[in-house]
């Protein structure tokens, strides 16, 4: 066993030992408008529950430990003091991913990760559509907890309205564990699915993601391929260039005799095969192939 004082450990290191450890963690993906209406869609493993009457849900955006800057998400909270909390299933676990990409400010997390913007009721951040569970929420106090990267923010979130998908419901009107299908955060790239285990989600590129509002409207608009697909195809900094994709086609056998017979879901299977096996650029050249 190793002991140690966290004053003895870079932060970027003491981070990964806190995250490594501490976990599965809940995740609250944050909806919030900033002054000027603008809406922004970001998710925080910092996260839970914490009274029931009345009913308090706090999440932490913490300062960038690089350069000690603040997110956006505090910086909307702290101005209009709302927020909407939206709960992540596995059915959109790679566009919750993408949605974490540090666009600039005043772009729309939801276009680029393709999710539906639903009108709250009671407050102006708008819902995630498809979100099982979706808390509207009044901001009554956000604590900031040191001034130095790497310090999180308390943002205390009064629940005022709560939203569930009637799908996720068992008999007696309860949220039945298994068809709410959840998951959570562990250490690194990995991600828990609460009724089937571990699995990886790759983190969203350095450089920014085209964002699923960018795929071609054939594609984006599949009845194949899904919200996760979509949004594994979103996370690439450019689409396979014309000379490359006809390179693929030309070096493989099984894709021509696909393209050969003309079926465009045929033609998507494929593509959706090379997604599951965490290969999105063949995916790609497949799908742009025809």
């Amino acid at each position: 066993m190793i002991s140690i004082f966290p004053e003895e450990l870079a932060t970027p290191k003491l981070h990964g030992y806190l995250l490594g450890a501490i976990g599965p963690r809940p995740i609250a993906f944050a909806s919030t408008i900033d002054a000027d209406g603008n809406p922004n869609l970001s998710p925080f493993s910092f996260f839970n529950v914490f009274s029931a009457n009345p009913p308090i849900l706090i999440f932490s955006p913490a300062r960038r430990v690089r350069n000690n800057t603040t997110k956006h998400t505090l910086e909307n909270a702290l101005a209009t003091k709302e927020v909407v909390i939206n709960i992540v299933n596995y059915d959109i676990v790679q566009q919750m991913s993408l949605s974490s990409t540090e666009y600039g400010e005043g772009v729309n997390e939801f276009k680029k990760a393709g999710l539906t913007m639903l009108k709250s009721d009671s407050v102006k951040p708008f819902r995630v559509a498809e979100s099982p569970v979706q808390f509207e929420c009044k901001v009554t106090k956000v604590e900031a907890l040191g001034e130095d990267g790497g310090a999180g923010n308390l943002i205390f979130s009064e629940v005022v309205k709560i939203h569930i998908h009637k799908a996720v419901l068992d008999e007696n009107g309860s949220i039945d564990q298994h068809k709410i299908d959840q998951v959570a955060r562990m250490g690194g790239n990995w991600y828990s699915r609460a009724n089937l285990g571990m699995f990886e989600v790759p983190k969203p590129l350095s450089s920014l993601g085209i964002g699923i509002d960018q795929i071609p409207e054939r594609i984006r608009l599949s009845n194949i391929l899904t919200g996760n697909d979509l949004g594994m195809l979103g996370n690439v900094d450019e689409i396979p260039s014309k000379e490359e994709v006809a390179d693929f086609v030309a070096s493989q056998i099984e894709i021509r005799t696909i393209l050969s017979g003309g079926e465009r879901e045929q033609i998507e299977l494929k593509a959706q095969e090379y997604l599951e096996n965490n290969d999105v650029l063949s995916a790609w050249k497949v799908l742009l192939a025809h």
